[in-house]
């Protein structure tokens, strides 16, 4: 839209210029001028106006009083090119933001459309909301994943940059998950979807994406507040050097360089690049507020299961009764258990690669566990009291599977939550980055809370937490301590999220719940990318600021030499662009930063 302005600005110039230069019709030069510029002046003072309601304050009176005052002096061609400056200017920004933002606009251009059924042994096409879970696709070289699944047949490399920010080709084999969006290599590979098309990684992360592109940067109002001395300062120097002088024109010169671009211009760009380079680094952030928040944390919550943990069991111990050994015990277990689709079997299941021996009358019984016979022996696994309920009871801090054999109650097998690798790490970087207060809250028990929060070296701890609970604990955090973030994936997670400063999303396999309450998601399953996420923040709100001040700076040392007399009225009309040009490419090195991640 700013660019048809400036079009019609600019053909009004050059009707101006040849009505005067050509023609020698200065009057009517001038009148055209004038009126060009007294309805630009009006539309922006409404805008103003509209601005003030709004309870902001920005710095269009001295875009307004440049325009009037050079007008009322008769420097008109200094006013048609501070038109010219403000309305190229606002164009510059649409440019810089449109390229700033192109990683963000890309994840909604290259959204697939359909998918590749196979049916019948012949392949279909399918619009993508009529693909059911459960459907066989296919999924051609160089095309993307259309919605989630596993890989039923076949393998290949899988691009998923534009997902999690990771360049390396990830290589999918059968059995292995695939994430809507990631670009199939150079082999056909069958899947089985796991989700329908408005569920899955894609189509989420878009819906997160349209959520931040509408969000305004909230790092805006920190450069109207700048904005207040700024035209205070530029009145007082105007008004100063046309008393001492005697000379309108000389307030004109000293308002013509009061340029006010930088404030209106830098800051909101230098945010839309900031969000950039978070895209690119796999985290989405929704609003330029939750990077100025980010800057400024102090304290930060974490969930323990699916955050600090991977939320997905592995084997801990095999512990056989006298009689029999731990190959004994798992293989007896790891048979029995091979049809169930309860979680402890199935990670059992996963972690067991050897021979399966064959199981008979197999049967499962709903909350307790599962028998059949083996060798002609009755073998249970599940709970304690279902496989031997003769004995007193036995209680566990851990998941575990009883087993018992020929009716003997014959040991347990236990499972732990994997910590993640990158945890401790993450804890020890963000203590170095200056935040010192870091908390553990979870709903499992303290003893297991205690055991991983020492290992990753949490300090504090909270468990047995409802969510209720946790959102107590953030409402009360002390105000000295704030801004704070939660940390969290699972649905329970989305209250404290949406309570939280800065809700921080684990999205890869958290819940949507989880990441459409959430402020920033985390969209590659790597706790380290919160590092990521913090430097950028911090880089970006400094780098924005100095856009701010250099323009400012500039914009007073030129005031002060107008106030002198040295700078004529169109000159340091034409100077602007200058200003404007220089806080603006400021602004954009947040799109890169200073810190290189790889």
């Amino acid at each position: 839209m700013h660019y048809k302005k400036l079009l019609i600005i600019f053909l009004i110039a050059l009707v101006a210029f040849a009505l005067q230069f050509v023609f020698h019709l200065n009057a009517w030069a001038q009148i055209l001028i004038t009126i060009v510029g007294i309805l630009l002046a009006v539309s922006m003072t409404l805008e103003m106006i509209k601005t003030l309601r709004s309870g902001k304050y920005g710095v269009d009176l001295l875009a307004i009083l440049a325009i009037v005052s050079t007008l009322a002096v008769g420097q008109y061609w200094a006013s048609l090119i501070i038109l010219l400056m403000l309305v190229g200017g606002d164009t510059l920004e649409d440019y810089a933001a449109n390229r700033a933002g192109s990683e963000l606009k890309a994840l909604l251009e290259n959204a697939p459309e359909q998918a590749h059924i196979m049916h019948d042994g012949q392949i279909q096409d399918l619009a993508l909301d009529d693909v059911q879970v459960n459907d066989q696709l296919l999924i051609k070289p160089g095309e993307q994943v259309p919605v989630d699944g596993v890989v039923t047949s076949g393998n290949g490399d899988f691009d998923e940059s534009s997902l999690t920010g990771e360049s390396k080709p990830v290589e999918k084999n059968v059995g292995d998950s695939l994430m809507s969006g990631s670009i199939n290599g150079n082999t056909a590979v069958e899947y089985r979807a796991t989700k329908l098309a408005v569920d899955s990684q894609y189509q989420k992360i878009i819906r997160l994406v349209e959520e931040s592109q509408q969000q305004p940067a909230h790092f805006v109002r920190l450069a109207d507040r700048y904005a207040v001395p700024f035209t205070i300062i530029a009145l007082i120097i105007s008004g100063i050097a046309w008393i001492i002088t005697g000379d309108p024109n000389r307030f004109a010169q000293v308002l013509v360089v009061a340029s006010p671009c930088p404030l209106i211009l830098a800051a909101p760009i230098a945010l839309v690049s900031g969000m950039s380079r978070t895209s690119r680094n796999g985290i989405i952030v929704k609003s330029g507020t939750s990077i100025e928040k980010m800057a400024l944390l102090k304290e930060i919550f974490f969930d323990k299961t699916g955050t600090i943990t991977r939320g997905q069991l592995s084997l801990d111990q095999v512990l056989p009764e006298s009689g029999w050994t731990q190959d004994q015990l798992i293989q007896t277990a790891a048979s029995v258990e091979q049809q169930s689709n309860h979680i402890l079997a199935t990670s059992l299941l996963h972690s067991y690669h050897q021979q399966l021996q064959q199981v008979t009358q197999l049967k499962e019984v709903t909350a307790q566990g599962v028998q059949g016979y083996l060798n002609q022996k009755l073998v249970k696994a599940g709970k304690f009291s279902f496989v031997a309920p003769d004995l007193p009871p036995q209680n566990s801090d851990q998941p575990t599977i009883y087993i018992s054999i020929d009716r003997q109650y014959a040991g347990k097998i236990t499972f732990t939550d994997q910590i993640r690798p990158e945890a401790k790490q993450t804890i020890t970087q963000l203590s170095k980055l200056g935040i010192k207060h870091l908390r553990m809250l979870t709903g499992d028990n303290k003893a297991t809370a205690l055991s991983v929060a020492q290992e990753v070296q949490i300090p504090e701890v909270d468990a047995n937490l409802l969510p209720e609970d946790k959102i107590k604990i953030l409402q009360n955090a002390p105000q000295n301590q704030r801004p704070n973030a939660m940390v969290g994936d699972g649905v329970n997670d989305a209250p404290s999220l949406a309570v939280a400063d800065v809700g921080i999303a684990m999205g890869a396999n958290g819940s949507t719940a989880a990441s459409e309450a959430a402020d920033v998601v985390i969209i590659k399953d790597d706790l380290s990318r919160l590092i990521r996420g913090l430097v950028i923040s911090r880089e970006t709100m400094t780098i924005a600021k100095q856009s701010v001040l250099i323009g400012i700076f500039i914009c007073i040392a030129l005031m002060l030499v107008a106030a002198l007399g040295l700078i004529p009225t169109i000159i340091g009309a034409l100077l602007q662009e200058v200003i404007d040009t220089i806080s603006i490419l400021w602004a954009l090195k947040a799109r890169h930063g200073k810190t290189n991640f790889n």
